[in-house]
This record gives structure tokens, sequence and C-alpha cells, in this order.
């Protein structure tokens, strides 16, 4: 195995961030690190202390991936004084939001709904060992398929990659991606509320996945995804009182209360929240 070199990663937890629901491909190995793909990049990586150890020749990619410049201190300090939200902090620190490759993590999002962790984890394997190219020397990790390569693929042979329901938008997704009906790139230069629309034109995508595109991919941490944990942790925390507030207004609120680093509270509350449940039952995505 190539020897690993070090960086610096203050404030920072790999296995929490690997584990907290936002990318579903990293794999654990003999080492005590994980192994896995930035973009079409192998890496091995693991941590002692506030140094990571990372393949040689991928310290920058990683240092920009895994968000190692986001300043923390700075980010926790904008968040409410809010004890539910503090706890929340407390028990994720560490927790960093990645930068992610647009079309991955569209398509794995997409892919999520209504799964466990595991669940999405071996479909995404699936997914990348049935159309994705694979890696020499790094088996069994693959490159996640472009969408050219998938928008050639049947809804059936998507099905037996276990996707069920979800093998139909995958499908029609990336066609209109492949096609040019909506291109991922242009997004970057609109604002938030034309690139969430934009992102919602795509088959199966709604505000939820096109939020998680937004913060997990395109960087917009202010970015606020509304699941079944998230919905929940609202309604608890801050409505008690009010029952019937719709899913509009609990959007509106979450972008007034949270700021703009809203999208790192809502990594926090939805990570604080699913974990907490795991001794019940199995965790979902976003």
């Amino acid at each position: 195995m190539t020897k690993l070199v070090p960086i610096s990663a203050p404030h920072f937890d790999l296995q929490r961030t690997l584990d907290s629901g936002q990318v579903f491909h990293w794999l654990p190995d003999a080492a005590g690190g994980y192994q896995g793909l930035i973009g079409e990049t192998p890496v091995r990586i693991k941590q002692t202390g506030d140094q990571l150890w990372v393949t040689p020749g991928t310290e920058v990619l990683a240092a920009r991936y895994f968000a190692l410049d986001h300043e923390m201190d700075a980010i926790c300090a904008s968040f409410p004084a809010d004890p539910g939200l503090s706890e929340a902090a407390t028990f994720c620190h560490g927790v960093r939001i990645l930068r992610q490759p647009l079309w991955e993590c569209v398509a794995t999002f997409l892919t999520s709904a209504m799964k466990q962790v595991i669940h999405i984890r071996q479909m995404s394997l699936a997914v990348r060992q049935r159309f994705g190219r694979r890696v020499p020397g790094w088996e069994p990790l693959a490159i996640y398929p472009e969408p050219e390569r998938l928008a050639c693929a049947t809804e059936t042979e998507l099905r037996e990659c276990g996707l069920g329901f979800r093998a139909k938008n995958l499908l029609g997704t990336a066609r209109s991606v492949a096609e040019g009906v909506v291109n991922l790139e242009a997004i970057r230069a609109m604002d938030d509320n034309a690139a969430l629309a934009e992102l919602c034109r795509l088959p199966g995508v709604g505000p939820k996945i096109a939020n998680c595109a937004l913060l997990f991919a395109y960087e917009r941490l202010g970015a606020f995804p509304i699941d079944v944990w998230i919905e929940r942790v609202l309604r608890k925390n801050y409505f008690l009182r009010k029952p019937n507030v719709t899913p509009k207004q609990l959007q509106e609120f979450a972008a007034r209360h949270f700021g703009p680093y809203g999208g790192y509270a809502q990594q926090y509350l939805f990570h604080h929240a699913r974990t907490e449940k795991k001794k019940v039952k199995g965790s979902s995505s976003h």
C-alpha cells in the first residue's frame, strides 16, 4: 500500500463526516481508514488527531472535498442562541459539508428517497459496479457512471441495482442532463431561487433533493433541506403549539432562523436526530 502523506485538518472528524448521510460510497479499509473516489480520483484516507493522511498527490483535492477551509468557529458563531441546535452542534463537532461532484450528488440523492443509509450505500455500489468504470487496483471502487452512460440503460437494468421506483427517476434525470435539457454546470451561475427551480425540472427532483444538491454540490451553505427527520425536529423544537404549520412555513422559518450557514445547522440537527434513533431503527439519508 502506498505510504500516505499528512495534511492539517483541525476541527474535523473524518468518521463523523462520512457517516453523516451526505455521501454513500466511502468504504472502510483494513488500515483503519477509508478508500473512495473524489470524482474520478481514487483516495485512501485516515485520520490521527488533527491530521488527515491521504494518497500522495491528492492533498489539494482532498482538502477541498472535505472543506477544510471552512471557518468553523465563524460558522458556529453565526447560529442563533438555540438549545436544540447547540446540543446538536456539540454532538456533531467535526462534521463538515462536503464539496461533491454535481452529477454524482444529484443522482445519489435522487436514489436515496425513503431508504436507510445502509441500503443507499448498497444501491450506489451496485450502480457504480454495473455501469461505472473500474479503477484498476482499487476494487471494488468504480467511478459513478456519467449521465450519458445511464441514459443508455433501461429501467429494468436500474431496478436490478435495487433502485425500485427510483429507477424511473434516475433514468429520466440522466436523459435530461445528457440531452442538455438541464445544464448542471450552468446552475452554478444562478441565484438560489433560480437554481432551485431549475433543479426541480429534473424527473423526481423536488425541493428536498434540490436543496441537498445546492448544499452538498453547489456549496450554497444557506440551503436547508427538509426531510422527515428535520420536519420532526422543527415541529418538536419550534412549533409544538402550532401543529398545523405548513411545509412552506417551515422552510421560511428555517431561512430566517438559522441564517447564512443554515445548511450546517440542518446537517447537525439531521445527524443528531437520526443517530439518536439508531438504537431503535435504521437511519435514512436526507
